[in-house]
């Protein structure tokens, strides 16, 4: 009677997994669906869940949460306001600076580094950039270089919608935030009635862990981000860069991938140095830019802002990006950082539950063994404490009448 209780509790058990699975199944596969048009979605959902622990605040304070979520959307709109007052202007500066600077890199290149790896290599590259040699490949792919210009024309000709839904979704984005914002804590009170009973403890606490996660990630690596951004770029305004403010952003806007970004920096830094001075001096400038940004990031931005709670390695970072843009685009890029470091929790409960298991453990040991005992200082040989005062076998103990 109590196997066939076992047996069908472990059915039990064994079809609410497969449900569950099912679940998530046709949610991935719905999610790949609406991934075109969930991206204002999941950004408004994004900002919501930024801007929700400051309307709470608020509420704490005996503000109506009506107000708080008005005052709390005003502030994110102004911030974004003034960063594109302040930032369209010098980004746009910046980009009619390097189009200007293009012929003199382009005669960078061709008269001083491809000459260098010749001399190294013993290629002859120079003649494959000579624009008379260009042309002849033209002419000489010009059936493909006409499929390849037949798909640019097309890929303009469906750009017009793609700048039309961009728009409706830049236009969507803020009414999506207010109604996020203002409904935040009621959405999380109906998804956590749907969870199961039995489960709900588990949940809260993953949900928890996710939060601090998240938390510790979107807002603490903003800032980092943020901060190294106007860190390298008045450190190589600083140098004198022409284009250093549009490098600094660069290098700052990719710092979410560890190392990622200062190794961008010191690549683009280096060239844009040795294309404008042509001297080692500005370019030992442009390394200590970073190395002094590189140092800050690791001893106080990130110990203050992220601490240690991610967990995440830069490989993992950077195959989430890739695989989040190869399955769902844009969406998937946006949701690659925050759906890991979520996975990244869900893989630490596993490891938990797996070390307290009795897969991990088995049975309990009939005989328990202390801990290897070093050797002592005067060289006699280790002794077990459990053995210490027990006859080994086949001796009398000591004291015995058979001694």
């Amino acid at each position: 009677m109590a196997d066939m209780q076992m047996t069908g509790t472990s059915s039990t058990v064994l079809a609410r997994r497969w449900q569950w699975l099912l679940i998530a199944v046709i949610a991935g596969w719905l999610l790949w669906l609406l991934a075109p048009i969930l991206t204002p979605f999941v950004f408004a959902a994004m900002l919501g869940w930024l801007g929700d622990p400051l309307v709470d605040r608020l509420e704490r304070r005996r503000w109506s949460r009506q107000t708080a979520v008005i005052l709390v959307f005003s502030a994110m709109a102004l911030l974004l306001v003034v960063a594109l007052l302040l930032l369209v202007p010098l980004i746009e500066r910046q980009i009619v600076t390097l189009v200007e600077s293009l012929p003199t890199y382009r005669d960078w290149f061709i008269g001083t580094v491809l000459p260098w790896v010749e001399r190294k290599t013993g290629f002859e590259l120079i003649a494959w950039f000579d624009p008379d040699h260009l042309i002849q490949l033209i002419r000489e792919h010009w059936e493909r270089a006409g499929g390849v210009a037949a798909t640019m024309l097309g890929y303009l000709s469906r750009s017009g919608f793609v700048l039309i839904a961009w728009i409706a979704n830049i236009v969507l984005l803020p009414v999506l935030t207010f109604y996020f914002l203002r409904d935040w804590d009621m959405l999380v009170e109906r998804v956590a009635a749907l969870i199961p009973r039995d489960h709900i403890g588990t949940v809260t606490r993953l949900a928890k862990d996710s939060d601090l996660v998240l938390g510790a990630f979107l807002r603490g690596q903003f800032l980092v981000m943020l901060t190294l951004g106007v860190l390298y770029a008045l450190g190589l305004w600083g140098v004198g860069l022409d284009l250093g403010l549009l490098i600094g952003f660069i290098a700052g806007l990719v710092s979410f991938v560890p190392y990622l970004g200062p190794a961008t920096g010191v690549v683009l830094g280096v060239i844009a140095a040795m294309v404008q001075f042509g001297d080692w001096q500005h370019v030992a400038l442009v390394l200590g830019v970073f190395g002094i940004g590189q140092v800050i990031e690791s001893y106080w931005l990130t110990p203050r802002l992220v601490g240690d709670r991610i967990g995440l390695h830069p490989v993992a970072v950077i195959f989430a990006i890739m695989a989040g843009g190869q399955l769902f685009g844009f969406l998937g890029v946006l949701l690659a950082l925050p759906v890991a470091a979520v996975l990244n929790v869900m893989l630490r409960f596993a490891h938990e539950r797996y070390t307290q298991s009795r897969l991990y453990a088995g049975d309990r040991p009939a005989i328990l063994l202390d801990d290897y005992v070093e050797p002592s200082v005067s060289g006699e040989p280790p002794q077990d404490i459990a053995l210490q005062g027990m006859p080994l076998r086949g001796m009398p103990p000591e004291g015995s009448d058979e001694a």
